[in-house]
């Protein structure tokens, strides 16, 4: 081994160790499943299976957004984009081509030396195209039976193709991993593998764009019922949102219309487990931080159900006035059609005398009399570029204040924290522990006020549940920070023997193990957490380091290659391949 790669290995690790974050459940299994799903997998039908009844419906159905929210990346999608084209991020330093061959649609990164040599050069079919093309496509490729968001996307308003959202001073090349809870909303049933970060079954999709399930619940015992003569006048087997309870209703569009600051999973639940007609707080939490005078909400993005609550309509329905108040899901007017269809529905509630401006100005408005367009209108998102969403908090003015209630909605159950769909007749009880624990662990990560509170929720959990994985892998993971090493490799090692799966807390014991000079059993924990996660790149680095400091050069090549192979874009590790001696001949 060169002193050139010791040196290298210094330069490129020194600041990477392990990233010391509080919240530790995103990537783990947690404890296992006391409730099980509502329905076995077997009781889903598919959207096809609706068509032969409701043949009008599915019809217009498959026309809207949410019929088109991801699509195969075949000839007809690839004829919507604008192909080829090049895209070059200054900020990062990378030059995009997109273009067709033999009907696929590839995306190629690259870097250029100062001479116009090309440094490397990452080409991946697409497999994917997420969205329905309002605000743009978001190409998703797949490899290992995992899916991945692609560092560049279309977007319709400018119809060039740009930097995609979080790509834009970010680095990450083909590795973002699409994530249960992501792919979950932008899909019909996904095939995810839970626990895992980013993996799915072949095929990924048992339906790809959204489908009536999603909002109707499992189809085969609506099926069997209709079909049978007897069966049709007792109960239908099926879920319709319209004669649901509105805030039942508008629990089915919260599940994806409402993001939160923290969106949690119960003990043992999945997304799979998410039923219509059934409370979403019964398998997912949505936690907002309060807002207060000096910092009001300011989000658009998926923040519908929040922004409607806030709407002096919704508040003086009392409730009444829902998401399907206003939206039917089967039908999406034209742009051209929205004025006139979003006033019906107005009108519903209000007359034209309601308005007070006079309606000569109404009239000159483009469109004419628009109310959506003076009270619910669109804002740019600032987290995604060329984009923007409508405003749901419906307005008297653009400048109305908020109400007051917008800054008292925590409850004795979550006083420092909005249980936004906590269950009504539940609201003064407080979330499982373990529910909390992961709410405050990814809220502190950017809050600190929420370390105390993460750390409380903690130490009570270690008392009353000690035996689950989650418990002890962030006890590992708070001692490891604190620099208490054998309290750390203790709790982490009890996590692994209750669930062993967790490539996040594999990585972590063997920091941990690392740090007293155990070097080949940390390697043996950091090669078991990149087969269950083949696709980090903080955990392969920490091989690469630890492989290095241990003069294990035998694998040390071995591990290299396949860290550029799988990140390309890495300049620090790319000149440790380079500083490596050859593999000894045989």
């Amino acid at each position: 081994m060169s002193k050139s790669l010791h040196m290298c290995a210094r330069t490129a690790f020194a600041a990477v160790g392990l990233t010391m974050v509080l919240a530790v459940g995103s990537r783990l299994n947690g404890a296992s499943s006391t409730q099980p799903a509502a329905d076995p997998i077997s009781e889903y039908a598919g959207s096809k299976a609706c068509a032969p009844c409701h043949a009008g419906i599915y019809s217009k159905f498959t026309k809207t957004a949410m019929g088109r929210s991801i699509q195969p990346a075949d000839d007809a999608a690839l004829a919507r984009l604008s192909l080829p084209a090049h895209f070059t991020n200054s900020i990062i330093g990378r030059s995009f081509d997109l273009f067709a061959k033999d009907a696929t649609l590839y995306e190629s990164e690259f870097q250029r030396s100062a001479d116009g040599s090309e440094v490397f050069r990452d080409t991946r079919p697409v497999r994917w195209l997420i969205g329905a093309g309002m605000n743009g496509y978001g190409p998703v490729v797949e490899e290992q039976n995992y899916l991945f968001q692609a560092p560049v996307s279309y977007y319709t308003k400018t119809q060039e193709w740009s930097s995609s959202p979080g790509y834009e001073t970010l680095d990450l090349g083909f590795n973002r991993p699409l994530l249960e809870g992501c792919i979950f909303c932008h899909s019909g049933r996904a095939n995810t593998i839970t626990g895992t970060n980013g993996r799915y079954s072949d095929p990924p999709f048992a339906e790809a764009a959204i489908g009536c399930e999603k909002c109707h619940g499992p189809g085969q015992a609506h099926i069997r019922t209709m079909n049978n003569p007897a069966g049709r006048a007792t109960e239908m087997k099926i879920v319709n949102p319209a004669k649901l309870a509105p805030g039942m209703a508008d629990n089915i569009c919260m599940a994806c219309h409402q993001t939160g600051d923290a969106r949690v999973l119960k003990p043992g639940r999945s997304y799979s487990d998410i039923r219509p007609g059934k409370p979403l707080d019964d398998v997912l939490s949505i936690f907002l931080i309060p807002p207060t005078p000096n910092s009001p909400p300011s989000s658009d993005h998926v923040e519908h159900y929040y922004s409607m609550v806030l709407s002096k309509c919704y508040r003086a329905s009392k409730g009444r006035l829902s998401c399907i108040s206003c939206h039917d899901p089967h039908v999406q007017p034209t742009d051209a059609e929205a004025p006139a269809y979003y006033n019906r529905k107005c009108m519903a509630c209000h007359n034209s005398g309601s308005c007070r401006l006079p309606l000569a100005k109404r009239a000159s408005s483009t469109p004419a009399d628009n109310c959506i367009g003076c009270h619910m209108p669109k804002r740019d998102i600032q987290v995604i570029s060329h984009s923007s969403a409508t405003n749901h908090r419906i307005v008297a003015s653009s400048d109305e204040p908020f109400p007051e209630e917008t800054f008292h909605m925590t409850n004795a159950g979550t006083p420092d924290l909005i249980h936004l769909n906590a269950i009504k007749t539940r609201q003064d009880e407080p979330p499982p522990l373990l529910t909390l624990l992961q709410a405050y662990g990814e809220l502190a990560t950017k809050n600190p006020q929420y370390v105390e509170r993460y750390l409380g929720v903690l130490s009570q959990l270690e008392k009353s549940t000690p035996d689950n994985p989650l418990v002890q892998a962030a006890a590992g993971r708070r001692d490891l920070k604190n620099g208490d090493l054998d309290s750390a490799a203790s709790h982490l090692k009890r996590s692994l023997e209750l669930d062993p799966r967790q490539a996040t807390t594999c990585a972590d014991f063997a920091e941990v193990l690392a740090r007293q000079g155990h070097a080949e059993a940390s390697i043996t924990w950091l090669d078991k957490s990149i087969d269950l996660d083949p696709f980090n790149p903080f955990t392969q680095r920490s091989l690469i380091r630890e492989l290095v400091q241990d003069k294990n050069f035998t694998r040390v090549r071995d591990a290299l290659e396949r860290y550029v192979r799988t990140f390309p874009q890495d300049e620090y590790v790319r000149r440790m391949l380079d500083a490596a001696p050859p593999r000894p001949t045989p």
